[in-house]
C-alpha cells in the first residue's frame, strides 16, 4: 500500500467507494480489493437485498413504507469476506447470501431502493461500517451518496448482455433455474429504475474513475483498481 494511503487522517478511516449497474461484478472486485488491502468490506446493495429478503419472507408489500422501515430499523447484517469464495452474508443471524442472490430477492430490492425512507434508515447503518484501517464499499450510490468524502471512488460499466450473461453462469453455478432472456429483460428494468429514481440515482461520481470491464477480467479489474489508489 503507498504512503499516500497510510498517512491518510487517521480519525477518518479511507473509503474505496466502487459503484456501478447490477452484474458489473462490483462484489467479487469489491471482495478481493479488500483482501488485497487488508480492508473491511461493504456490500450495500446486500443491504437492500437483506430487506427485500426479509420483507418477502414477512409478506410486506413493497407499497407498505410503514412496515418497510420498521423492518429496516430493526435489520442486522454483516458481510463475512472470505478469500476462497463469495462474501457469505448474514441477517439477522442467519446466513443468507444465496437467497439474496434470487431474481425475486433482486426486484424487490430494487422497487424499495428509491423509497427515501427507507434510504434515510439504512444510510446510517452504512456509515457505521467506515472503520480502521479502511473500507472497500460496493453499491450505487457509494460516492455520491453515502460516502462523498471517499478519497478513492470507481465506477464500473459493462455491457447489458454481458452483464446478464454473468449474473446467468453465477446463478447456474449455484443450482438456480433461470431464463436467461428475462434475466436480460429484468436487468434493463433495473437499470432504467435505478438511473431515473429521484432519490440517490445511479451515477458515477465527478471525481470518480470510470472503468468499463466488458472486456477486463476479474484480476485485471482488481489490478487498475489498486493501481489507481496507490
Amino acid at each position: 500500500m503507498s504512503e499516500d494511503v497510510q498517512n491518510l487522517e487517521p480519525r477518518l478511516a479511507p473509503v474505496l467507494a466502487l459503484d456501478g449497474p447490477s452484474g458489473v461484478g462490483k462484489g467479487t472486485v469489491g471482495q478481493l480489493c479488500a483482501l488485497q488491502l487488508d480492508w473491511h468490506y461493504l456490500d450495500s446493495g446486500a443491504i437492500y437485498r437483506s430487506l427485500a429478503w426479509v420483507a418477502n419472507q414477512s409478506k410486506v408489500d413493497a407499497g407498505d413504507v410503514k412496515s418497510l422501515v420498521a423492518l429496516a430499523d430493526e435489520l442486522e447484517m454483516v458481510c463475512h469476506v472470505r478469500a476462497d469464495d463469495v462474501a457469505q452474508i448474514e441477517v439477522n443471524g442467519e446466513f443468507v447470501t444465496d437467497q439474496l442472490r434470487t431474481e425475486e430477492t433482486g426486484d424487490m430490492a430494487s422497487k424499495i431502493a428509491p423509497i427515501p425512507e427507507v434510504r434515510a434508515s439504512l444510510l446510517n447503518m452504512q456509515r457505521r461500517c467506515r472503520k480502521q484501517p479502511g473500507l472497500v464499499a460496493d453499491g450505487r450510490d457509494m460516492g455520491t451518496t453515502v460516502f462523498p468524502d471517499a478519497p478513492f471512488k470507481v465506477f464500473l460499466t459493462a455491457s447489458v448482455e454481458i452483464r446478464a450473461k454473468r449474473r446467468f453462469d453465477q446463478l447456474k453455478s449455484k443450482g438456480f433455474d433461470v431464463n436467461l432472456a428475462r434475466l436480460l429483460e429484468s436487468i434493463q428494468a433495473r437499470d432504467v429504475r435505478d438511473s431515473s429514481r429521484e432519490a440517490s440515482p445511479l451515477v458515477a461520481a465527478e471525481d470518480a474513475l470510470i472503468l468499463d470491464t466488458s472486456d477486463l477480467s476479474i484480476d485485471e479489474v482488481v489490478t487498475h483498481i489498486l493501481d489507481h489508489i496507490n
